[in-house]
Order: C-alpha cells, then sequence, then structure tokens
C-alpha cells in the first residue's frame, strides 16, 4: 500500500486520543489535524464492532476533509459483564443530561463502579483498532489492532488520562492508567499496541 503521508486527519474530536497518536506518529513527521479544525460532524457509529465503526469513521473523516484520515475505534470490555461496554465505552452511561454537573466520563465510570460493585472478577481490557484510508472510497484500508489486560479497581487512582484510566489498573505495573505517564503509556496501551503496527506497516509501505 503506497502511501506517501505528510499530512493526516484523525477523526475524533477528543484531545487525549490525539495526543497519544500525534505522540507515536511524531519519528514519521507526518502533521496529525484533528478532524474538529475542519467541524467534521460527528458519525454516526451504529455497528457491533470495532473495526466497522472505525472504517466508517474514517471514511467520514476523508470525506468531509479531503484528506487521508485516521480513525480509532476503542473501548472497555470486562469479563464480568460479557465484553461490556464494549463500542458503547464513551456512551456507556446515556446520553448527557443537560443539567448534569458530571463529565460523560464521569458518569461512565461512576456506573462502572456500580454495576461491578458485587463482582469479585475484574478481569478486564481495552482493545483499539485503528482504520487508515487514503480516501474516502480506499478499497485496501490499513488495520492494525491491539490489547491490554488488566483489572478494574474500586476506587479512582491517578490524574492524567481520560474515560476509565482512572479504574483500569495495568497488571504489569500495578498502576491505573492514570498514573502512569505517556511515555509509558505509549507503548504499552492499546492503542500504543495498535500504533506501533501500523508504524511498521507505514514503514513498509515507503
Amino acid at each position: 500500500m503506497a502511501l506517501p503521508l505528510n499530512k493526516l486527519v484523525i477523526a475524533s474530536g477528543n484531545k487525549g486520543k490525539i495526543r497519544e497518536i500525534a505522540h507515536v506518529l511524531a519519528p514519521l513527521n507526518i502533521e496529525v489535524i484533528s478532524q474538529a479544525e475542519f467541524s467534521v460532524p460527528e458519525c454516526p457509529e451504529p455497528y457491533g464492532t470495532f473495526i466497522e465503526n472505525a472504517l466508517a469513521k474514517a471514511r467520514h473523516a476523508s470525506q468531509h476533509t479531503g484528506l487521508p484520515a485516521l480513525a480509532d475505534d476503542s473501548g472497555l470490555c470486562v469479563h464480568a459483564l460479557q465484553g461490556a461496554p464494549g463500542v458503547l465505552s464513551a456512551r456507556y452511561a446515556g446520553p448527557q443530561p443537560a443539567n448534569s454537573l458530571l463529565t460523560q466520563d464521569e458518569r461512565n465510570n461512576d456506573k462502572l463502579l456500580t454495576v461491578m460493585s458485587r463482582e469479585s472478577d475484574r478481569r478486564a481490557y481495552f482493545y483499539s483498532v485503528l482504520v487508515l484510508v487514503r480516501s474516502p472510497q480506499d478499497p485496501q484500508p490499513m488495520i492494525a489492532d491491539g490489547a491490554w489486560q488488566g483489572e478494574i479497581l474500586r476506587e479512582f487512582r491517578g490524574s492524567d488520562g481520560f474515560g476509565y484510566d482512572p479504574l483500569f489498573m495495568d497488571l504489569a505495573t500495578r498502576k491505573t492508567v492514570a498514573e502512569l505517564p505517556l511515555e509509558v503509556k505509549s507503548k504499552m496501551s492499546h492503542r500504543g499496541l495498535a500504533l506501533v503496527k501500523l508504524l511498521q506497516a507505514l514503514e513498509m509501505s515507503k
């Protein structure tokens, strides 16, 4: 897949996610731009799998910007919950009420703590799939994925990161994702592992 890239739109407005992606892609001197800078409308994510949603988001961003696009669809999968919240991770607690004093992340985390309160099996994993398209109709998307095994804690730890990071403990370091520096997280995380695979594929396509 010949893909000379110097500019890439990320199909996300999540600043934490974009920061992680930009950090890993920095060695390739690729300019990473959020789709928010192009006022790209939100893409529907009606599918039940990460890969289908990621592909839809990548094509959508490329269509609206005219640039190659990279989309990530990722989420938290908990064994005791049969894989939930899964593809609904970002919307686990439902739509954000207009009068809520909590952020969507805080509401999602509170719901997870509640439904897990009586569960002894705390095993979980973060999963990420990346899809890169050269154009909206690209017939050969570049796809990479990664998983990060861990456990769900019963209380928050750490102040960095986003999403479920304060509740997800890495098994190797015994630290939550919110306690890990970005350089460490980039090497260990589900998205980091997927990005490494994508980097390797991009290097081979030169």
